[in-house]
């Protein structure tokens, strides 16, 4: 498949600090990546490296097999990008702002923009100095999605948005995908990322600490089960991978290493089963893995 986006020991330091050491991933024709980590971890660094707007000091960087610094201009030709705070024209109304972001771009869609104002709930004629921060987010992404781009960048793209509006984001990203266009999205919203990415990339402390798609980083943490059995059940807390092990009578709850699961669940099943759950961790947990490693 073929690479949209190839970041490959990507490094940026700002006087003594390093914002980037090595950081390495890519996003390949008609996938979503989720790019997630603490605030300060990195990503809206690299963002700025792709788009351009400050130069890397060491590694490669490019979309379409272009130098991101070399060549940003004929990458943002085919390239929308919605930034987590957008900054708007005071004296031009919403409507105003979209059509020149569209014509600057040059491959507007006039029916989409009009379809993605009504479902976005935006009022068009009002001046942008008089927009709430979720409405000038709503320009943005009205401005995005009503373009045909090859490249999608969202950088916290529903900072600001009601939940409603989130559902209306990222149904448009899902017809992005169906469509096979590339989209890197960076997300403080967990559970979108969950919905919307093939694969997932946590960068903490400017180095990318895992990638991979949502089953891949699953295997990396571990699974809640709620379980009640016929016989006692008191045997499980002793398996191998068993953790914060909790029972009421023969009913118990606890977390269980991925790579242990069939042992532990071979051992419940000659108890007897009466009732099991078993809950697969989320994004969120493979996320906090890390957040408390970077908090401890």
């Amino acid at each position: 498949m073929e690479k949209i986006i190839e970041i490959k020991n990507l490094s940026k330091n700002f006087g003594k600090v390093m914002a980037l050491k090595d950081v390495s991933f890519d996003v390949k024709s008609g996938e979503v990546v989720g790019f997630i980590g603490p605030n300060g971890a990195g990503k809206s660094t690299t963002i700025r490296v792709l788009l351009g707007i400050i130069k890397k000091d060491a590694g490669v960087a490019e979309i379409f097999n272009r130098d991101v610094w070399k060549e940003s201009f004929e990458i943002h030709q085919c390239l929308s990008y919605v930034p987590g705070d957008v900054a708007l024209w005071d004296n031009l109304t919403g409507g105003e702002i979209i059509d020149l972001f569209m014509k600057l771009h040059g491959a507007g869609n006039q029916t989409k923009r009009d379809d993605l104002i009504a479902r976005f709930e935006l009022d068009p004629r009002k001046k942008a100095k008089t927009y709430s921060k979720g409405n000038r987010q709503k320009v943005g992404l009205i401005a995005a999605l009503s373009v045909d781009s090859d490249l999608y960048i969202f950088d916290e793209p529903t900072s600001g948005l009601d939940p409603l509006m989130e559902q209306v984001f990222q149904d448009e990203v899902e017809k992005l995908k169906a469509a096979g266009k590339s989209i890197l999205l960076s997300s403080h919203i967990l559970s979108e990322v969950e919905r919307l990415a093939d694969r997932v990339v946590i960068i903490r402390q400017g180095e990318i600490v895992e990638a991979g798609t949502l089953d891949e980083l699953r295997h990396l943490t571990r699974s809640k089960i709620t379980i009640e059995t016929e016989d006692d059940i008191s045997i499980l807390k002793s398996l191998d991978g068993v953790h914060d092990f909790k029972q009421n009578h023969k009913q118990s709850v606890f977390s269980a290493d991925q790579q242990y699961l069939n042992q532990i669940l071979t051992t419940a099943t000659e108890l007897k089963i009466v009732n099991l759950t078993i809950t697969p961790p989320t994004l969120e947990d493979v996320f906090m893995r890390h957040y408390k490693a970077e908090m401890d």
